[in-house]
């Protein structure tokens, strides 16, 4: 039988029976009947954030370091529309969110009354889903039906806009059991007879490469480990994006890197010179593939992806599979296994024997010298002190999200969180709150830039009220690291606005809010004072004053194919001077 209650308790009861714990928020007159109902319980923690951007970067933070669905709660007009970026950020990414808005009464929509927006009209584009909910007895069925869509299928933000009056109003609740989901199923094998070639593929290739994603760690970590199996059974070379840093591990023999616009030149040319690409979870989102007419131009393509539009979209493949990571992978492991496959060794011998003079190049290294912190030893030396810690790392946006890509090495899935399609400057820090929420006696490193931590730098107030040991590592270059970089190159060096002008003393900022700030720019400094802001038990500020003028590489500039990468000032001077872009 179905139990009577608010609207605005049925909110709360509907989070109850999801399992949520923690909700991000920020309250305001249409949503304080949830508030309301909020500060009645005990079983649900509310963490106020100082921004609703914020607010959706926590839950994502969340969502990423724990494979849960991240809440959070924003009022109406402003508040829903302070939370659009976040929701971009996450339908980009692909992290399963579940946003809560407040909206004007029922009988107000469409008056321009006071804080009134169009949110579901707003957040269309940029949500998977959204509902407008004007009748009580309908809500609880839409939180339990949001939950559904943003978990099930390729994860994503969902929002549910509901006014003030069906928050006050009685209705009938309905259990999250009672609820039909059945029309929003999507596939979850694929199809037998395109993975049974796929296998039969694999097992000819002479140059076979495994292109992973974002997608295998959205899956759930029962994909890792089949990724990892397969890999062993073949032999075959690994390399990612961005947002698939940890599906495979660092450390592991086949692992070729990051691949992309600042990936690793092994990686990059792997993917052009290979016979068999396998994509698994991965769109060929355009950081990838450079210039599309010259991306891998001899290899035979595979896709693995859940999402049925992401499939051609971009770059057209032979061997579309349709389904769940987990579930493809266990088909094709146990196809190879049936049918007794193995792999061209003969081939795979001198794949590896290229790959292994192509690694020769150490396309990473630089010269720590002189005075001034390099970037890249600044991380390297963060990688090398904290590696042993049970560390999740966030980024904000720019050259360091890229150096902290290249140099920080992760053995496990969920452990790294960076805004890869939307770019959002601002991400890191709020995202660090919510994975410190998630994961309590965990050590929690936003690396970070001058520029992009100050777009959401309010968040020290949030962590110093709920006393999260969150950890701010800011390379602070003084610049617009990373649109410098793009006018040095591609804009005659003429720096319009990238400088970045009245920078605050962060360690007297973070003093300012109760934290503790620590600035460092001695090299011979650098390894105790990254101890110091790991040993201490609250939140840190960590400003590391770094050389002002470095350049992130490699790099694939823009239009280029993989094979056509700069790998340091000397390669970028030839490119800019037309006398050839560098290392085929």
């Amino acid at each position: 039988m179905k139990k009577a209650m608010t609207g605005a308790a049925m909110v709360v009861q509907a989070l109850k029976d999801q399992g949520v714990e923690v909700v991000f928020g920020y309250p305001g007159g249409a949503v304080l009947p949830i508030y309301d109902e909020i500060f009645q319980q005990n079983e649900i923690r509310h963490v106020l954030v100082r921004h609703e951007q914020a607010a959706v970067h926590a839950a994502e933070g969340y969502a990423r370091s724990t494979g849960k669905v991240g809440v959070c709660l924003v009022t109406s007009g402003p508040g829903a529309t302070n939370a659009v970026t976040g929701l971009t950020d996450a339908l980009m990414d692909s992290i399963p969110i579940v946003v809560l808005t407040g909206q004007v009464p029922t009988f107000a929509i469409g008056t321009d009354a006071f804080q009134e927006a169009d949110t579901v009209g707003i957040t269309r584009p940029c949500t998977k889903h959204n509902w407008l909910v004007k009748d009580t007895d309908e809500l609880s069925a839409t939180l339990h039906q949001a939950f559904h869509v943003a978990l099930s299928g390729r994860p994503g933000p969902v929002l549910v806009d509901i006014p003030k009056d069906v928050q006050f109003a009685d209705g009938k609740y309905t259990p999250k059991q009672k609820v039909n989901t059945s029309h929003y199923q999507p596939r979850q094998n694929g199809d037998p007879d395109t993975i049974a070639d796929l296998a039969e593929a694999m097992a000819r290739a002479e140059r076979p490469v495994f292109y992973t994603g974002g997608g295998v760690i959205n899956s759930g970590p029962r994909a890792s480990a089949l990724l990892r199996e397969l890999a062993e059974l073949t032999g075959f070379p690994v390399t990612s994006t961005l947002m698939g840093l940890g599906a495979y591990p660092a450390s592991g023999k086949q692992w070729l890197g990051m691949l992309g616009m600042h990936g690793l030149y092994e990686a990059n040319l792997a993917m052009h010179g290979c016979d068999l690409m396998i994509n698994i979870g991965a769109r060929f989102d355009d950081r990838i593939t450079g210039r599309i007419q010259s991306f891998s131009p001899n290899s035979v393509k595979a896709h693995i992806d859940i999402d049925p539009s992401s499939i051609n979209k971009v770059v057209r493949v032979d061997m579309p599979i349709i389904g769940d990571v987990t579930h493809v992978l266990e088909q094709l492991i146990a196809v190879w296994k049936d049918r007794g496959l193995k792999p061209n060794h003969e081939g795979l011998a001198k794949w590896w024997k290229k790959i292994d003079e192509w690694r020769k190049v150490d396309c990473l290294k630089f010269d720590q010298k002189g005075s001034v912190i390099k970037p890249q030893y600044a991380l390297k030396r963060l990688e090398e002190l904290t590696k042993g810690h049970d560390r999740y790392i966030t980024t904000e946006v720019g050259q360091h999200q890229m150096w902290a890509a290249q140099y920080l090495n992760f053995e496990d899935p969920n452990r790294w969180m960076t805004s890869g399609g939307l770019g959002t400057m601002g991400y890191g820090f709020p995202a660090s709150v919510g994975v410190q929420m998630a994961h309590p006696d965990a050590l929690v490193i936003n690396v970070a830039g001058e520029a992009s931590w100050l777009m959401n730098m309010q968040e020290l107030g949030t962590a110093m009220q709920f006393r999260l040991p969150v950890k701010q590592f800011i390379l602070n270059n003084e610049r617009l690291g990373m649109v410098r970089q793009w006018q040095e190159l591609l804009h005659g060096e003429r720096y319009s606005h990238s400088w970045s002008e009245s920078l605050p003393d962060f360690v007297k900022l973070a003093e300012a809010f109760g934290a503790k700030g620590i600035q460092c720019s001695d090299p011979a400094d650098l390894d105790d004072a990254i101890m110091e802001m790991i040993n201490h038990d609250g939140p840190v500020v960590f400003d590391c004053l770094v050389e002002k003028h470095e350049n992130c590489f490699p790099m694939i500039p823009s239009g280029e194919p993989h094979n056509k990468m700069l790998l340091g000032q000397a390669s970028t001077k030839d490119a800019i001077g037309k006398k050839g872009a560098v290392m085929v």
